[in-house]
């Protein structure tokens, strides 16, 4: 079983608040993802956040092929961080741990996802050619928008990072 992590770090010039008020909005993701993912909650999201919530989407990764996708909010600390874990998708393993701490002049955000293709071997050769261009493409489309909202702030550091665990 091979496993991969992505990291993502990113600041703006916003307050610790105003990041929670915006990044634990499940509704905000659709702003925040490609409009070629053909991303659309249909259920789950008409609540505050809070650790059980079941969120159903669906998606379109691919021209010509779309999936629902089912996640948990299994862990909450308001204001600090939350955590979702893929029930039912397109990944054998999906877990997202989201960070938001104070900092100089704004907030930085942390993303941890832990996550694992399916089909085997197939899965790890397809890796590298499509879904790790594909997440790099969604997270710079991601990074570009909250920049567009928000701002940054000049000389914090942007981290986009994959590696194997």
């Amino acid at each position: 079983m091979k496993l991969y992590q992505l990291y993502s770090k990113q600041s703006f010039p916003i307050t610790q608040q105003e990041a929670w008020d915006f990044l634990s909005s499940p509704a905000n993701l659709k702003t925040i993802t490609p409009d070629h993912m053909g991303f659309n909650i249909l259920s789950g999201a008409d609540r505050p956040m809070f650790p059980g919530q079941i969120i159903q989407y669906k998606v379109s990764p691919f021209p010509f092929y779309s999936t629902t996708w089912v996640t948990e909010i299994t862990h909450v600390k308001k204001g600090e961080y939350f955590v979702d874990e893929q029930r039912f998708g397109p990944y054998a393993l999906w877990h997202h741990k989201h960070f938001i701490k104070s900092i100089e002049g704004g907030v930085e955000m942390e993303d941890i996802i832990d996550y694992k293709i399916p089909f085997g071997i197939l899965g790890q050769l397809a890796h590298p050619i499509v879904v790790k261009k594909q997440l790099k493409q969604i997270f710079g489309y991601r990074e570009q928008k909250l920049i567009e909202l928000f701002g940054s702030i000049p000389g914090t550091e942007k981290i986009l990072q994959f590696k194997s665990i």
